[in-house]
């Protein structure tokens, strides 16, 4: 096993070419990789449990202790380390503020939630074909933030892993589990939830603020837009309220899951 980076200074080198692949969803589906960059990003993966595939610096030499600490995590992980030269690390690397380490790493799908075994407390948070990487990104941090237990993709969504997401998480993507379902699975669960599963409407009569509802509890939320779908929307138990006294009628979609993900989990928070 090598005990220091690989020098890379072409773009034809075939680690290079799958870490650029990996801008699209095509290849991230088709191979289960996904890239994130910065070493504080990399940190949150090493504390996940999480261990890459590829790690790539720049001036490893002059990498800080930090820095040579994830290296060293990584060659002992028996990850390909590559130190890259400046103008590799620019094409592979996002275009606005570009890091100097990314980590490539595989994918991890959770099971969905067994409401029997989980505590009263507990909240899971379904997203009805969230659109945005940018809000599910915040979204995934937010989830993160309050304890909540994962997050439900439902239906169409954009991909979570996408480098957009992935940044947008900061590090949560790491540590919050990620369910995937179609609409049928997903009012099956929400049929057999043995809490309550609690969705936000527009036409709603009760205010968010007031909702006591039973636990478990699975927090739905629409989509950008045309927002939660007929079929998920009567698949909720509750229906709930954001109130709004300006000339708008609804928030950005992760602004409104903060303020739900709060409501509901306020008590429990230190």
């Amino acid at each position: 096993m090598p005990r220091e980076p690989t020098l890379i200074t072409s773009l034809q080198n075939e680690r290079v070419k799958l870490i650029r692949s990996l801008d699209m969803r095509k290849a991230r589906r088709e191979t289960g990789l996904f890239v994130a960059e910065g070493a504080a990003i990399v940190m949150s993966a090493k504390e996940g449990n999480f261990k890459p595939r590829i790690l790539v610096t720049q001036a490893w030499m002059e990498q800080g202790d930090i820095g040579r600490r994830l290296i060293d995590w990584a060659l002992e992980a028996g990850a390909d380390v590559l130190e890259a030269s400046p103008a590799v690390l620019m094409k592979i690397a996002a275009k606005e503020n570009p890091q100097t380490m990314m980590g490539v790493f595989e994918q991890r799908w959770a099971e969905p939630p067994v409401a029997a075994s989980l505590d009263p407390s507990d909240v899971w948070l379904a997203l009805d074909e969230v659109r945005d990487p940018g809000n599910l990104g915040t979204i995934i941090r937010t989830a993160d933030a309050v304890g909540a237990k994962g997050v439900i993709l439902v239906g169409q969504c954009c991909d979570p892993y996408s480098h957009e997401c992935v940044r947008a998480t900061m590090g949560s993507i790491f540590s919050v589990p990620l369910v995937r379902m179609d609409r049928l699975q997903f009012i099956e669960l929400a049929k057999a939830w043995s809490g309550e599963v609690v969705g936000t409407h527009l036409e709603a009569k009760e205010d968010f603020r007031r909702a006591k509802p039973r636990g478990p509890v699975i927090l739905v939320m629409g989509s950008e837009g045309p927002g939660m779908s007929e079929e998920v929307r009567a698949a909720c138990s509750r229906l709930v309220l954001i109130p709004m006294a300006g000339a708008l009628d609804s928030l950005n979609l992760a602004v409104a899951t903060a303020l739900a993900l709060y409501q509901l989990r306020g008590e429990h928070l230190g």
